[in-house]
Formats: C-alpha cells, sequence, structure tokens
C-alpha cells in the first residue's frame, strides 16, 4: 500500500488508523495496568526477590522476537504476523489471569511477552507504510492519543479492579479489547506483498535468545548473598558474551541476516537505536521499582500507584504531539535533546525521594519524565523510517523497538539486582528486625495492605526504612542512563535532512 495523499485520507485508510489504535490501546493498557497491580502481586503470591523478573521476562520474550517478527514482516507481510502476535499475546494474557504462584505468571508473562514483540513494532510499520513523513510527524498526535486515553483509563482502572475484584482480572481486561482489535484488522487491512523465499535464521534467533537470556541471569544475581556462585556467575557472562559475539559475527558474514548490521553504521541509524536503548532502561527502570516504593514505604495501595503513575503515561502522549509538530520546524536533534534532558531531570529528582514526600510532588515528577519519553521516541522513530526503503523498513521499525525493550530488561534486572543485594543488607542490619524468622517475607507483607495491619510499628518502620534506601540507590542508575542519552543526543546524533520516496527536505535553520 502506497502512502495516503497529502491532503486526504482514504476510508480504508481510516479504517486501517483505527484498526490500529485499538492494537497500541492493547500494549498500552496493559502496561499501564499490570504496572500497577504488581506490589500487590507480589504481596500475594510473595517472592519480592523474583519481583523484577516479571517484567524482564516479559522484556526478554518481546524483545528477542522483535528482530524475528521485522523480518518476516518484510517477507510475509505485516498482516499474518501482526493477526499471529496479537493472537499469542490474548493466549498469554488468559494464562497469567490463571496463575496461582509467581513462577506460573512469569512463564505465562513470557508467552504473553512472545505476542508482544509483534505487536507495537508492526504497528508502527504499517504507520510507516501508510503515511507521507509529513503526515507521520501529525498522525502522531493521534495515536498518542490513545496513550493518552489508556494513561486517564488504566491505572485507575487497574487499581479499581485490584480493589474490587483480584489482581487476575488486571489481565483478562486485554480479552476483549484484544478481540476487537483482530477483527477490525481482518476486516479493514489489505496490503499487497512481494513474497520472498527465504529463510528464517533459526540459529541467530537461538543464538540472540540464549545470549540476552545468560545476560539477563547474570546480572539478575551479579551481588545476591544466597545467589549463584562466583565461578557459575563468571560462566553466564562468558556464555552470554560468547553467544552474542558469535550471533553479531553470523549476522555481519550473512548475505541475508535477519539483523543487517549495515544499519548500524549510518550515524541516524545506530545513534537513534543507542538513544533508544538508553531512554529504555530509564523508562523501565522508573516504570518498575517508582510503584514499589509507593506501595511499601509510602504505605500506597493499587489505587494509589494508579493515581501517581498516571502523569508518566498522560506525559508521554503529549511529548510525542509536541514533538510531532515540531520535528520539521527545528529538527529531530534539538526536539530529542529536550526529552532527553527532561528524562534526566526527573530521574535525577527521585534521587530525593522519601517515604514523606508528597504524592502530587512525586506525580509531578513522573510526568516529566512522561514527557521526555514523548519528546525523544518520535523524532527516532521517524528519523529511522526515512532513512530506509520500504523492503528495511519492518526490521528498521522493529530494531528501534528492540533496542529500546533491550535497554530496559538490562536496565530491570541490573537494578533488581541491585535491590535484592542492597535490602538483604539493610535487612539484616536492622535492629528491629533481630530475631524474625524471615525479615525478607515481611516486605510481602508490607506490600499488601491488610496484612501490613498486622505488622508492629517498629517493624513496619525498619522494613520501610530499609526498602527506601534500596530503591533510593536504584535511581542513580535511571540519571545515568539519561545523562548518556543526552550526551550521545547532543555529541553524536546528525542534523540530517529528511528524505521521503526520493524527495527531500532540508533540515531546519
Amino acid at each position: 500500500m502506497q502512502p495516503a495523499s497529502h491532503s486526504t485520507l482514504t476510508r480504508q485508510t481510516t479504517l486501517i488508523t483505527v484498526a490500529l489504535m485499538l492494537s497500541i490501546a492493547l500494549a498500552a493498557l496493559d502496561a499501564l495496568v499490570v504496572g500497577t497491580a504488581m506490589p500487590t502481586i507480589v504481596g500475594s503470591l510473595g517472592g519480592v526477590s523474583l519481583y523484577s523478573w516479571l517484567v524482564a521476562v516479559y522484556l526478554l520474550t518481546s524483545t528477542t522476537t522483535v528482530p524475528v517478527y521485522g523480518r518476516l514482516a518484510d517477507m510475509y507481510g505485516r498482516k499474518p504476523i501482526f493477526l499471529f502476535g496479537i493472537g499469542l499475546f490474548l493466549v498469554g494474557s488468559a494464562l497469567c489471569g490463571l496463575s496461582q504462584s509467581m513462577p506460573q505468571l512469569i512463564a505465562f508473562r513470557a508467552i504473553q511477552g512472545l505476542g508482544a514483540g509483534a505487536v507495537q513494532p508492526i504497528a508502527m510499520t504499517i504507520i510507516g507504510d501508510i503515511f507521507s513523513v509529513e503526515q507521520r510527524a501529525k498522525m502522531q498526535g493521534l495515536f498518542s492519543g490513545v496513550w493518552g486515553i489508556s494513561s486517564f483509563v488504566g491505572p485507575p482502572l487497574g487499581g479499581l479492579i485490584v480493589a474490587t475484584l483480584s489482581w487476575h482480572w488486571i489481565f483478562y481486561v486485554n480479552l476483549p479489547i484484544g478481540i476487537v482489535a483482530l477483527a477490525f484488522i481482518v476486516l479493514f487491512y489489505r496490503e499487497r506483498v512481494e513474497h520472498h523465499a527465504r529463510p528464517v535464521d533459526v540459529t541467530g534467533v537461538l543464538l540472540l535468545t540464549g545470549g540476552i537470556t545468560a545476560l539477563l541471569l547474570a546480572l539478575q544475581e551479579t551481588g545476591q548473598t544466597e545467589g549463584l556462585s562466583g565461578l557459575t556467575l563468571a560462566l553466564l557472562y562468558a556464555s552470554a558474551a560468547s553467544l552474542l559475539g558469535v550471533f553479531i559475527w553470523g549476522q555481519g558474514h550473512s548475505d541475508d541476516p535477519m539483523v543487517p548490521l549495515d544499519l548500524f553504521r549510518r550515524p541516524v541509524i545506530g545513534i537513534g537505536y543507542l538513544v533508544g536503548f538508553l531512554a529504555g532502561l530509564a523508562q523501565f527502570g522508573v516504570g518498575t521499582y517508582v510503584p514499589l516504593f509507593i506501595q511499601g514505604p509510602m504505605l500506597g495501595t493499587a489505587l494509589t500507584v494508579g493515581t501517581v503513575t498516571a502523569p508518566t503515561s498522560i506525559g508521554w502522549p503529549i511529548g510525542s504531539v509536541v514533538s510531532g509538530r515540531f520535528i520539521l520546524r527545528v529538527g529531530y536533534k534539538r526536539v530529542m535533546l529536550a526529552g532527553v534532558a527532561a528524562i534526566s531531570i526527573g530521574a535525577g529528582c527521585l534521587l530525593f525521594l522519601t517515604s514523606d514526600t508528597p504524592l502530587l510532588v512525586l506525580a509531578a515528577v513522573n510526568g516529566v519524565i512522561g514527557l521526555g519519553l514523548g519528546l525523544s521516541a518520535t523524532p527516532i522513530i521517524i528519523a529511522i523510517q526515512n532513512a530506509v526503503a520500504w523492503k528495511q523498513r519492518g526490521v528498521a521499525t522493529a530494531l528501534n523497538q528492540f533496542s529500546r525493550t533491550m535497554g530496559g530488561a538490562v536496565g530491570v534486572a541490573l537494578m533488581g539486582s541491585l535491590l535484592n543485594a542492597g535490602l538483604a543488607a539493610r535487612l539484616a542490619s536492622a535492629s528491629a528486625l533481630v530475631g524474625q524468622p524471615d525479615p525478607h517475607g515481611l516486605i510481602n507483607d508490607l506490600l499488601d495492605p491488610a496484612a501490613r495491619l498486622a505488622l508492629s510499628p517498629a517493624v513496619a518502620n525498619a522494613l520501610r526504612a530499609a526498602l527506601a534506601v534500596s530503591l533510593n540507590n536504584l535511581f542513580f542508575v535511571a540519571v545515568g542512563a539519561g545523562l548518556l542519552a543526552l550526551l550521545a543526543t547532543l555529541f553524536l546524533f546528525p542534523d540530517g535532512s529528511v528524505e521521503e520516496h526520493g524527495r527531500k527536505i532540508p533540515p531546519p535553520t
């Protein structure tokens, strides 16, 4: 399908747009609703040491499959791969709702992630297919509106579901939305595809998945007092380096690589991926551990988490709308600089977060971070899509999503390791917890609004203090990622022209 004309949208394009909006709403609501309920889930099922894996395993499976889906979308068309991804995502959602233990939930989140790897990147690829560069920047406002609506609905909905039903129902809410999205895509999306009988690089997929799995497991276990031995950790890091090294070597020597490494040599793409990686690290790190701070040290509930974290998701579409309007006026680089600067400032404010911080202040900080994420994400994806031809747009867009979620997976695993190590040390040294048989298990009670009532004031205060300091230290990682993204954008990202179908739009002066 060729891009729609600049002045009008056809009826078919309008219906496809509605289908894509529903699909993006599916991903948005899942992220917002599940994030709100995660502390309650841990309080219910136990296993605070596994908290980061609820996010990391989802990011692992959704990350490693992104390049595969992008490649398949370029080979066989966007539609069949898109439908498969949504279908698998719904199956994983239903299974998550049936979970009765943390290991079960983690396993089913992995299945959910396998489907999620196809949803958003291919939706963004289809947007790149059917809209011109001018329309694409403006249409970001419309699609960001989906995130905006989801931002108002998602977190409060998650808190309400947990308060009135149970956390299991936060996964079931995906089913009706996903079914409607599937129906719209089947009925309204038509595409002409030149099928290419190119084999899928199964060996490459296994090397990439194995390497990233080993890396995340090593990061998660590093510094644990009761974790893996030093030799085992060294072997994990060596395995990760070896597997990823062989993967990169194989892609570089392949005549038809799954991940075209030549893309990374183009500054507008390679630096864009780097900034996306660092922004994803900050995004998922903050989004994972701020809710834990609210429901733990700040004694909040799922409804509190939903209300205070909503500005992050509201700020994102606002930033995306603003960036979409200003990219062609002031250029990619200036908009990106504003975005990564906002991320760095917001993450820096979290270093001073305490159990007595007013919730309105924390909500405002979350809004600044969300604004920065929106300002930085839109110029990256548009710049990358404009820099490649149709036949590479799927994999180039997928790799952008890959870089962001890979940053998130690494960040969450690293921060989870720091949290477990710091928390264990502080629980062991707290005088009020001396003689307690399972101080780590008491953290689960602190996160459960009903169970925390049975804790003595001294024990509760000791738990809050230990968790607060441990979480504060994690936000240094997010600040560092934001500052590195700022430097990469300032000194490395080019002020290149925008190209669209052979027509060059010069950079603004």
